[in-house]
């Protein structure tokens, strides 16, 4: 007798997690509660409550994050410019650490047992989901249908669906690629991807056009910053979730934001995977032009050294880690000032800075002109400077060492 009475299932209505539901209700016996976030992904998430509904689930959860998805997750992890092995702005990772919160919450609020998800044992959001639950409430009992079951293939679920009258929709032809969406981007794996040296085609791109489809005339836009977040666009405030899906927009129109990598999963792993993160690039390369007035050198040579770190953080799954709460802190303070507008050119798949300015710019103009400075910097001061640095260098090369 299985001693799980109550098992909240992060739920999206699609097979997996229509087989999970009907098989944790029949491997423990138990009531199952649904849980559905909408955080963008661009499908209506309303109809999983017809189907949980109908494989007898009476707790549903529905629930609308895109706001605080943007706002507590994306802008805080875009304050870093973070980017995982060079490419990967982690779209898929920085959703799972919400998620993880809000199964937990929704354990603590019905009483639930033990918590489920429809990650593979072979990927990262197994770890991600497990490490936040675990983060958040130590004693979680977690559920992992795909490191138990032996439904290891799309036929074995469409039989499993079949043996007990698990409505599901059946499409005919070749699976359809292993897809992720949400505001910040949607990934595709899977089918020819699993090759490295096939192209992606053309047909998989759902929200983009190719650069050479985009319009021949470039588009102009103006983003403000405050304290290191958009906070309108052409001069427009917007919350944070529709300064993102605005940006999508005029980024996918442009061609802008596709991406196609071979990266390593933290379970050991290299995994090829192609994404699409329009708004996001372009809020990565805006991030940076407006910091690059606003911010002391040091401090933006100290941010660019414990970036990868915390992408790295962030990618492995420990959002909610005391590592990943010093970090934040840390980028959060450096964005006192990071304040002004960023206007930029986007055309066939580039984003190009057309101009930045602040009121809390550090760059001088008097100081940096290449014309009459009007006394404001001292040329020959650098020759002292000069001569200090290479010490070190003078006294090696007259000792005769090579380098």
């Amino acid at each position: 007798m299985s001693d799980i009475k109550k098992v909240v299932l992060a739920y999206s209505g699609g097979l997996d997690t229509s087989v999970i539901v009907r098989w944790l209700q029949d491997t423990y016996n138990c009531e199952v509660v649904t849980f559905t976030a909408d955080i963008g992904q661009g499908e209506e998430v309303e109809p999983a409550r017809a189907k949980a509904e109908a494989l007898g689930v009476k707790e549903i959860y529905i629930e609308d994050l895109r706001e605080e998805f943007v706002r507590d997750y994306v802008f805080p992890m875009f304050r870093a410019n973070t980017i995982y092995e060079g490419e990967y702005l982690l779209g898929t990772s920085i959703a799972r650490p919400l998620i993880a919160k809000r199964l937990v919450e929704i354990a603590n609020e019905t009483g639930a047992d033990a918590i489920s998800h429809g990650a593979t044992g072979k990927g990262n959001d197994q770890v991600r989901f497990e490490l936040g639950a675990y983060a958040l409430k130590p004693g979680v009992k977690v559920i992992a249908p795909w490191r138990e079951w032996d439904l290891n293939s799309r036929e074995k679920l469409l039989a499993y669906c079949d043996e007990r009258d698990i409505p599901v929709e059946k499409k005919k032809g070749k699976s359809p690629y292993s897809m992720d969406a949400n505001l910040l981007h949607i990934s595709y794996e899977g089918i020819n991807l699993e090759d490295p040296w096939a192209e992606a085609e053309e047909d998989m791109w759902r929200w983009s056009v190719s650069p050479e489809a985009a319009p021949d005339k470039p588009t102009y836009v103006e983003l403000t910053y405050k304290k290191g977040d958009i906070v309108a666009i052409d001069g427009q405030e917007m919350k944070p979730h529709v300064v993102l899906e605005t940006l999508n927009k005029l980024a996918g129109e442009n061609g802008i934001g596709r991406l196609d990598i071979v990266e390593n999963r933290y379970v050991g792993m290299k995994s090829r995977g192609c994404y699409e993160t329009p708004g996001g690039t372009i809020m990565l390369r805006a991030h940076r032009a407006i910091e690059s007035i606003t911010l002391d050198r040091e401090v933006a040579h100290l941010k660019d050294s414990i970036m990868p770190r915390y992408a790295e953080v962030i990618y492995n799954g420990y959002w909610w880690s005391p590592e990943r709460e010093a970090l934040q802190a840390l980028i959060d303070q450096t964005q006192e000032y990071v304040n002004g507008t960023v206007r930029l050119k986007l055309y066939k798949g580039n984003v190009d800075v057309a101009g930045r300015k602040s009121d809390d710019s550090l760059f001088d103009e008097k100081i940096a002109t290449f014309e009459e400075d009007q006394g404001a910097y001292d040329q020959k001061d650098a020759e002292g400077f000069i001569k200090l640095n290479a010490l070190r260098l003078r006294i090696a090369a007259g000792k005769g060492r090579k380098l």
